[in-house]
């Protein structure tokens, strides 16, 4: 499953794009199932996995970032590896 997220941070925007790793790491922290997905998400959900796919290395610490944090898009979901 891959997620394209438009951020808005720091009145800068752009997008990013989650990956297996980043999903394996949201399981992680939160103690959650990718399948969890599907019913919907909370905001913090796709923070933390935006986080991670484009802004961790620059911003290291999570809750620091999420002060400049101004608003979150998904603009596209889809499979990884999708079967026809």
């Amino acid at each position: 499953m891959k997620l394209h997220i438009k951020v808005t941070h720091s009145g800068q925007a752009r997008t990013v794009e989650t990956s297996l790793a980043i999903i394996v790491a949201w399981e992680r922290k939160y103690k959650k199932r990718a399948g969890d997905l599907a019913g919907g998400f909370a905001v913090e959900d796709l923070a933390f996995m935006a986080w991670q796919a484009g802004y961790k290395k620059e911003h290291g610490d999570f809750d620091k970032w999420l002060e400049q944090l101004e608003d979150l898009e998904v603009i596209d979901s889809r499979e990884s590896h999708p079967t026809e």
